[in-house]
């Protein structure tokens, strides 16, 4: 099934609305959606640097912080 959004009408409000209610669609059907094989690969690979020093956990307020912090 193909979907066809305006979306060079919407507005940005719009646009994010949307996409919320994507997402609380999908995450409803979390369990029964697959993970692509290279998440696990990523997922290992992130491992394997906090295992060998090489990264650290960062708090999530923090992380967010330093995010929004580069976009500005």
């Amino acid at each position: 099934m193909e979907v066809t959004l305006p979306l060079d009408k919407m507005s940005v409000e719009d646009k994010i609305r949307t996409m919320e209610a994507i997402w609380e669609d999908l995450c409803k059907k979390a369990d029964s959606i697959p993970s692509p094989d290279w998440h696990k690969d990523v997922l290992q690979q992130r491992e394997n640097q906090i295992k060998n020093g090489e990264d650290e956990f960062m708090d999530w307020n923090e992380a967010k912080k330093q995010i929004k912090d580069s976009l500005i």
